[in-house]
């Protein structure tokens, strides 16, 4: 890797990929180096079409285990510093994506910043992070990734040397040798805590840095203070959807962890700014309530006796000190010279900096004010709270229903609550909602399932009361399918005090239905408009003032195929705004995406634009899974980008005006439901109607290799199953995606298109409708990302040659029908004609995949041929890191 192929131009990437190339040499050797460098430059020349493209590699053939091992791992570190350098570019480039420009737009629309205002006034925006494996990679790969974009910021500021005096250059050579020298992946098996732990990770280090400071610049583009609309969430330790190993004691620990970290970063602050606030009472006047905070301080020390600020933030922090030992049960990281009274709420603590802040601000025209340091922090306190990131609890709803059905039984209330038909079920709960007696009882035995979940939402309440409401504020559910699924939680808190009835019932968690399937998506609003017609719900609603709905993006897309879950999602988050309308209540869509298409993935920008009109109002969450998190919150600079992304799509989406007439959305929308129902039926033919398809899937793709992966604490499938319906939508989408095949990202389209008989409405709304357009693009990324000659590589795998060629030739020319449907009603010659950039990022990549391709097909055929030289398991588990880590957005 001396050197980089031709396509490459990016300066970044051909001085990491030297730096490798000079690393590999180093540690591994002239003769390891000149085989990777022959493979690689072959695989460029073919790429190039210097070469014949049929041609396989005999380099490839000619490398011993342990080469083949060391090759899978210079490829995909080779791979991570490409990511790396693009990354540094900035992930949005759209137009429009920063607050300013967004604003700019809209008052050029004749919207005011006043009506900006108000709308994030009641607005939430929130990623939420979860635990779903597609990230292959350790922690610490990350963490050497990360310090090499710092070390790179460092040169595009014409340094040479860092703060500590290394030489820069070397520096990052040392990162590139320890990456070289790191084991890349796990001997164990991930757990719920280790999970918690690399959440943490980017909530402590890039979050609680990154947002004040994001908030601080939009500030300046607001004219005025902003409100507080953009915080964190997380499912890591309260999700226990198909995931035994979420406990209560998991909702403690991430809970516990959070706040510790929280508090650390607080205690930092305020240390930081006691140093820095030298005010001398001889030579500023003092504020009376700063006076009051320094004479309670107990810091009598001479030194400090006309430095009114700093015995103030002095006693701020003990207070703090008590209040971090009080969390976490553990001294503070410094020493405080004297005990203190701990901080009951944030808000006493924002209070005590507030008055800080007025102080400074009382005089100079506010040059010391509410600015800098100090307004990060209030603005920390106000967003992350003692909590740090707002925790989600899930389950499904067949879990629920077993628990309630146990319940009733044992309280001898109804025998068999699980038989009952739905409006029955309704009416028992709403029954026993009314009762604020609970159900279960101390001296009765239940089953382990039943207990556990009455533990965790005891946690729950624990949680509020130690963390405050903030902590916990919604309950998903998943596979729901009918007001008595949401009833049935409302009944569980009701087990811990988090619901109570009464004339005026209140919930302090609230139920949320995860609407996945193509039918559930269908029924999605008459489900809401039930809801909202009973009236202790209508109660409920009203004083909190919006309700939660999330819509599932991957298993819509299992079930019925790329652009018939991408429209039915659409059709769902319509026919829900005028529900929400009539019941008076704020709708707050939560989008369940992934990162590859097939699961979501794609510009969180362009997604959140393409929303329908009515549907975002200023409230949106979104789920930030596996790769992803790394790739856009992995450093600070990449997160605030990311992060300014999608707050200024949410403004536009929710406050300018629709440019779609309702004659084009009527135009649009029948040949929306013409082109879903054709690729839905083509779909559901070749995955749940062709006879063989699940062997066929299970031999041609490595999902049982994926199982030897530690990244996940949750099982592949949801039951002890092979049936494609009981496979999680993670695993399915990552499968496929290791095969180049990308098949949920696509199939069904071509035929649709082809079906289609007016292409000149196609292309017209490919070029006006945001929605086809995203979804277009969307699609021609992961086109551009598979490889049919490759797939057919896999293919070879499936040991029926009449089912591997009946069922592959099905795919393939589905393939190629895409292909050539997408490019006639987009107007290019070929993929990515339109988007050079991209274009280019891919045909980097494709040369340095398909090697590792071939390899793990090798690797593949010898391990299912019983060969147990560990390094073939190894070799066949480094290539699918390699390939998930060239792909990027992949699971």
């Amino acid at each position: 890797m001396a050197s980089l192929p031709p396509i490459a131009n990016n300066p970044d990437i051909r001085f990491l990929g030297t730096l490798l190339g000079d690393v590999i040499r180093a540690y591994g050797g002239d003769a390891l180096f000149r085989r990777i460098e022959y493979i690689r430059s072959t695989s460029v020349d073919r790429a190039r079409g210097v070469v014949g493209a049929d041609a396989i590699d005999p380099g490839l053939e000619r490398l011993s285990l342990d080469d083949t091992l060391s090759f899978t791992r210079g490829f995909m570190l080779f791979s991570m510093l490409a990511n790396l350098a693009e990354d540094r570019q900035g992930v949005a480039t759209e137009q429009d994506a920063d607050l300013a420009a967004a604003i700019a737009r809209l008052n050029a629309e004749g919207i005011g910043t006043d009506a900006v205002i108000d709308l994030l006034d009641h607005g939430l925006i929130a990623p939420v992070l979860t635990a779903h494996p597609t990230e292959v990679r350790r922690k610490s790969m990350i963490d050497h990734r990360n310090r090499i974009a710092d070390l790179m910021a460092l040169k595009d500021r014409g340094l040479t040397a860092t703060a500590d005096g290394d030489d820069v250059d070397e520096a990052i050579t040392r990162q590139i040798a320890l990456l070289w020298q790191t084991r890349v992946l796990r001997r164990e098996k991930l757990y719920v805590a280790d999970e918690v732990e690399t959440a943490l990770s980017y909530l402590r280090d890039v979050f609680l840095p990154a947002l004040p400071a994001l908030y601080q610049r939009w500030d300046r583009a607001l004219g005025e203070r902003s409100p507080n609309f953009l915080k964190p969430g997380s499912w890591i330790g309260g999700d226990r959807d198909g995931n035994p190993f979420v406990t209560a004691n998991s909702l403690r620990t991430a809970l516990g962890r959070a706040c510790e970290a929280v508090l650390s970063f607080y205690l930092d602050a305020v240390h930081t700014l006691g140093a820095e606030l030298s005010i001398s009472s001889e030579h500023a006047a003092i504020d009376a309530a700063v006076t009051e905070l320094a004479d309670e301080s107990g810091d009598d020390a001479p030194s400090r006796a006309d430095e009114p600020y700093r015995r103030a933030l002095t006693g701020i922090y003990a207070r703090l000190a008590a209040t971090y030992t009080h969390f976490t049960g553990k001294p503070a990281p410094r020493h405080v010279t004297h005990e203190s009274t701990p901080y009951a709420t944030p808000a006493e603590l924002r209070a005590d900096l507030v008055a800080i802040a007025h102080g400074l601000g009382g005089s100079g025209g506010g040059k010391l004010g509410s600015g800098g340091a100090l307004g990060r922090l209030i603005r920390a306190v106000e967003t992350f709270g003692f909590h740090l990131a707002v925790l989600d609890m899930r389950q499904n709803s067949a879990v629920h229903e077993r628990v309630i059905t146990e319940l009733f039984r044992v309280a001898g209330i109804e025998p068999d609550y699980a038989a009952l038909d739905e409006d029955a079920r309704v009416a028992l709960l709403r029954r026993e909602l009314a009762n604020p007696r609970p159900l279960a009882s101390p001296y009765a035995a239940y089953s382990d399932e039943t207990q556990s979940e009455l533990a965790i939402i005891k946690a729950a309440a624990e949680a509020h009361a130690r963390y405050g409401k903030e902590s916990i504020v919604n309950y998903c559910v998943s596979m729901a399918t009918s007001v008595s699924d949401l009833l049935e939680v409302n009944l569980l808190l009701l087990e811990a005090g988090l619901y109570r009835p009464g004339e005026t019932p209140e919930a302090d968690i609230m139920a949320v239905p995860l609407f996945e399937t193509v039918a559930d998506l269908e029924a999605a609003p008459q489900v809401m408009a039930d809801w909202f017609a009973l009236p202790e719900i209508a109660t409920i609603t009203a004083a909190r003032g919006y309700q939660e709905v999330m819509i599932g993006y991957s298993d819509s897309n299992k079930d019925g195929g790329y652009i018939t879950s991408t429209w039915q999602l659409s059709k769902a988050s319509s026919a829900l705004a005028p529900v929400f309308a009539a019941a008076g209540v704020r709708m707050q869509l939560f989008h369940g995406r992934g990162g590859a298409v097939g699961r979501g993935g794609g510009s969180a920008f362009a997604a959140i634009r393409a929303q329908p009109p009515g549907t975002v109002q200023g409230r949106i969450r979104i789920t930030e899974q596996g790769e992803v998190i790394a790739a856009k919150y992995g450093t600070r600079e990449s997160a605030m980008v990311n992060l300014e992304a999608m707050a200024s799509a949410t403004l536009l989406a929710s406050l300018e005006p629709e440019r779609l007439s309702d004659r084009d959305y009527d135009r649009f929308s029948g040949a929306m439901d013409r082109l879903s129902d054709t690729a839905f039926h083509a779909y559901r033919d070749l995955v749940y109607g062709t006879d063989g398809f699940t062997t066929f899937f299970r031999q041609m793709t490595p999902i049982a290799e994926i199982a030897g992966l530690k990244i996940g604490s949750r099982p592949a499938s949801r039951k002890k199953s092979d049936r494609i319906e009981d496979l999680r939508a993670i695993p399915w989408v990552f499968s496929w995606s290791q095969a180049r095949v990308m098949l949920p990202g696509w199939y069904g389209v071509g035929q649709a298109i082809a079906a289609f008989d007016d292409k000149a409405l196609l292309a017209e709304m490919a070029e006006g409708w945001p929605l086809f357009a995203a979804s277009l693009a969307n699609m021609e990324q992961v086109l551009a990302k598979s490889d049919m000659g490759i797939a057919g590589h896999y293919a070879g795998l499936v040991e029926d040659e009449g089912l591997r060629d009946r069922v592959f030739t099905q795919i393939r020319d589905g393939w190629r029908a895409t292909h050539d449907g997408l490019l006639e009603i987009t107007g290019q010659a070929r993929l990515l004609e339109k988007h050079p950039s991209l274009d280019t990022s891919i045909r980097l990549r494709l040369p340095y995949i398909e090697p590792l391709n071939l390899l793990q097909i090798e690797l593949m055929k010898r391990h299912r041929a019983g060969e147990d030289d560990p390094r073939i398991g190894e070799g066949i588990l480094l290539s699918i890191n390699a390939i998930a880590t060239a792909l990027r957005n992949s699971g």
